[in-house]
């Protein structure tokens, strides 16, 4: 099985390509294209965040539970949509905190893609999903996939900072080593939450002085227009 991704982290995930569990969550996805099911992101987005943000240059972890359903949004990083894309609610509370804590300016897109490239991985805990069904592929074997690259980060990497928004972000921290990295939590960014811990929680400024702290250069949180 060969799986296209970027060849450090296809160094760290070789074992994980050739478990059982992953065969079969790719026979699956197969499966269901054979049945014209249509499913985000598109093949080749699977896996951006991997490609994007190679494992010795990962930083800092934001995750994510699902990618987003809707047609053109989903382009494998978490949260983050494709230019000329309407920028969904809980990015948009992600901006306003944003210009809260480091007085970033709002950007017009909604697209990541640069922090993926500074070393922030975004990731979703599934990579799938199939249109407008949100948690569709949840139990596909995506999060017994996700939950191994966490746990590689952990135990491969030190000073790493991880933003876990909402209550299935957190329960994530036992896979994460405490005495070697730095764990920030608050509410989810979404409508729903974001006033009830996201908004002031000061993540993206908290995060750059610990990377600071440590001897590392802050993330530049700034986003490119399009």
């Amino acid at each position: 099985m060969s799986v296209k991704i970027e060849e450090s982290w296809k160094k760290q995930l070789k074992e994980e390509f050739e478990k059982p569990y992953f065969l079969q969550l790719i026979e699956h996805l197969k499966a269901e294209k054979a049945l014209n099911r249509v499913i985000y992101p598109s093949g080749k987005n699977i896996f951006t965040a991997f490609e994007k943000t190679a494992f010795d240059k990962v930083k800092l972890v934001i995750l994510g539970q699902d990618p987003y359903h809707g047609p053109g949004q989903a382009h494998g990083l978490s949260f983050s949509v494709q230019d000329g894309v309407a920028i969904p609610r809980s990015l948009q509370n992600i901006f306003k905190e944003l210009q809260s804590d480091i007085g970033m300016p709002i950007p017009n897109s909604g697209n990541l893609t640069a922090w993926a490239e500074k070393g922030v991985l975004l990731l979703n805990a599934s990579l799938t999903v199939r249109a407008n069904e949100p948690a569709s592929h949840a139990q596909i074997g995506w999060l017994t996939f996700t939950d191994a690259v966490i746990k590689i980060l952990s135990a491969e990497k030190k000073d790493l900072v991880f933003l876990l928004w909402g209550k299935f972000a957190q329960e994530k921290h036992i896979l994460i080593d405490e005495g070697k990295h730095f764990i920030l939590k608050a509410a989810h960014p979404s409508p729903f939450s974001a006033d009830k811990g996201f908004f002031g929680c000061k993540h993206f400024s908290k995060a750059n002085e610990f990377l600071v702290r440590k001897g590392y250069d802050p993330i530049d949180w700034k986003l490119t227009s399009p």
